[in-house]
């Protein structure tokens, strides 16, 4: 007897494909929707100075950020979805954001969707964490991350609540903080359709 195992898109669904929608709107909401603050995460991330906070001025370092788009920051590497860290040989020394979704579970009000804890890996090379003051590089990124997504209500993603923030060494050169957020889907969200 043979079957027929082709699924239409009538039987298919999964609030898992909608990740890749969640990802994409806690980017935006981080990098282009929170300006000025996104400005200043991007200098955070982009420019591995002591005085990269202070030194506004500098039109080398502001036609160079002027250039760091949102796609131009993942294709570089400073935000990356996947484990993994490119350092290239020659390559300057950079900041990273890794982002990750884990501990997916039912949502209680709206069975379509699965809340998750979305984590956000700040890993920077020990070398360039002072910047001053007793300001700490990866501190810095890890409050603009939490000034700008702490109890935001985003679009196809729902409530993002802060669950804590551990320290991450991966060795005596890479450090950082690992941020936690609850995305909990509300009664309003949905799946995009494919269409979206």
């Amino acid at each position: 007897m043979r079957r027929d195992t082709r699924i239409t898109s009538n039987q298919f669904s999964s609030s898992f494909l909608s990740c890749e929608k969640d990802v994409e709107e806690i980017l935006r909401k981080l990098f282009i929707a929170s300006k000025p603050y996104s400005d200043i995460l991007k200098r955070l991330l982009v420019i591995n100075t002591k005085d990269c906070l202070d030194n506004q001025d500098s039109e080398v370092i502001n036609k160079k950020l002027a250039e760091m788009s949102l796609s131009k920051l993942k294709q570089e590497g400073y935000i990356t979805l996947e484990p993994k860290l490119r350092m290239e040989e020659h390559n300057e020394i950079q900041s990273y954001i890794v982002i990750g979704c884990d501990n997916f579970t039912p949502n209680m009000t709206n069975p379509e969707f699965r809340d998750c804890t979305v984590t956000f890996d700040i890993i920077c090379h020990t070398d360039y964490w002072d910047l001053g003051n007793y300001r700490v590089r990866p501190l810095k990124i890890a409050g603009y991350i939490d000034g700008i997504l702490n109890n935001a209500k985003l679009s196809g993603i729902g409530r993002f609540n802060f669950m804590g923030c551990n320290q991450l060494v991966l060795d005596e050169n890479l450090a950082g903080y690992t941020l936690m957020y609850r995305a909990v889907h509300g009664s309003d969200d949905r799946i995009p359709s494919n269409e979206e």
